[in-house]
């Protein structure tokens, strides 16, 4: 597990596995967690994933993800910004993001609007 700048840990490509990834997207929470930052066009923090859970529980589901290799989690300030390693995933599980994000050729449902995002604030 490698450490980044911020001290926080992911879990190196190689070691990614398909448990860790099915048990983190085995909660309906961090399954829209996911979809959420597959539809948005860059990293969101975590209170515009908060669905109104408790911050506590939030912190575990967002653990679980970034334990798993599914997301990448860096600070920008006090904010934590997260986003899907997707390029990593299918790198080492061509096709499994795309059905498990349902990807059918269909228009995606509409990001998450993040003001950051838009002002060319925060990097993609």
């Amino acid at each position: 597990m490698a450490r980044d700048e911020s001290g926080i840990s992911h879990p190196d490509e190689a070691t990614l596995s398909l448990e860790a990834i099915f048990h983190a997207l085995s909660d309906p929470y961090r399954l829209r967690i996911v979809r959420s930052l597959a539809a948005s066009a860059c990293p969101l923090n975590c209170g515009d994933l908060s669905f109104d859970r408790p911050k506590s529980s939030m912190s575990h589901h967002f653990r679980i993800l970034r334990a798993a290799g599914v997301l990448h989690t860096t600070t920008q300030g006090v904010e934590h910004r997260n986003s899907l390693r997707r390029d990593a995933l299918d790198r080492r599980f061509p096709g499994l993001m795309a059905a498990i994000l349902g990807e059918t050729g269909r228009p995606a449902t509409p990001a998450i609007m993040d003001p950051a995002c838009h002002a060319g604030g925060a990097d993609s």
